[in-house]
């Protein structure tokens, strides 16, 4: 029997908010349900988007409360990725994050490339080859 749904937890280190909820959410651990694929009752199955149940905090006025809120894979995604900055431009989180691939190391090593160099064509400054030349 096909998995339908995966549990996992994520975690914010500040807090964030959600498109479509007005309230913004403390930095702690929440409880994520993603559907991995429709529901065998769907309509559309080709049409039918992932959508991710999270597992609110419940309120201090209300603590027995339980609430949850259904957003798209995507803002969670993106909400994540902007606690994952801290600050940060989004692409000097994305370069930080290809340099510490193992992959994206083999290929630099392979061609030849060393990090510093790398570091500079991105800065924007252009490259120095070994040469001395300076390609823009």
């Amino acid at each position: 029997m096909d998995q339908l749904s995966s549990r996992t937890v994520a975690v914010f280190s500040r807090s964030f908010t959600l498109p479509g909820f007005d309230e913004a959410l403390p930095a702690g651990e929440y409880d994520i349900e993603t559907e991995l694929s429709a529901p065998p009752d769907h309509l559309d199955p080709q049409a039918w988007k992932a959508s991710v149940l999270v597992h609110l905090h419940p309120r201090k006025s209300h603590p027995g409360l339980a609430r949850s809120l259904t957003v798209s894979l995507a803002d969670l995604d993106s909400a994540r990725a902007k606690d994952k900055l801290s600050g940060k431009e989004l692409s000097t989180f994305l370069f930080e994050e290809m340099l510490a691939d193992p992959m994206v190391r083999l290929v630099m090593q392979s061609d030849g490339v060393s990090e510093a160099q790398i570091r500079h064509l991105y800065s924007g400054l252009g490259i120095s080859e070994p040469d001395g030349e300076r390609h823009d």
